[in-house]
């Protein structure tokens, strides 16, 4: 069964080619942000990391290259609904993927209010995060 499970993860990597795409990914905690680009690497897209919200914003004001944001929305300086809000003032249609591990009750409401298009939930699997991205990029 594990096999079946690998040999699909890798023929679901290997059918996506990001290498025209640019994908920012915003998160503080550099083991998360080394897992979701060690994911996207195998796409071949390009990926560039913001630690904070506010270094989130400055990527999409100064690289108009950006094609979609992954952004944490628990981050220091600025959190990611704040982020997102900010940078949908500037690029109104970049899509926005919010992921989380503190998920509350009425917060997927106040992130989609804020504009982002989806919320994946912490732990990520490969699997989840390339589907969600290929939907939306």
């Amino acid at each position: 069964m594990r096999t079946a499970n690998l040999s699909f993860y890798n023929k679901v990597i290997s059918m996506q080619d990001w290498s025209n795409k640019t994908i920012l990914v915003a998160e503080d905690v550099a083991a998360n942000y080394m897992l979701i680009e060690a994911v996207l690497k195998t796409t071949r897209a390009t990926v560039i990391w913001a630690q904070n919200g506010r270094q989130a914003v400055e990527a999409c004001v100064e690289n108009e290259r950006i094609d979609l944001v992954l952004m944490d929305i628990r981050m220091p300086e600025m959190d990611g609904i704040d982020a997102t809000r900010e940078i949908k003032k500037i690029r109104n249609n970049l899509p926005i993927i919010a992921q989380t591990a503190f998920s509350y009750n009425g917060e997927d409401v106040k992130i989609m209010e804020a504009g982002c298009i989806k919320v994946i939930n912490k732990p990520i699997s490969p699997q989840e995060l390339l589907s969600c991205i290929t939907e939306h990029i």
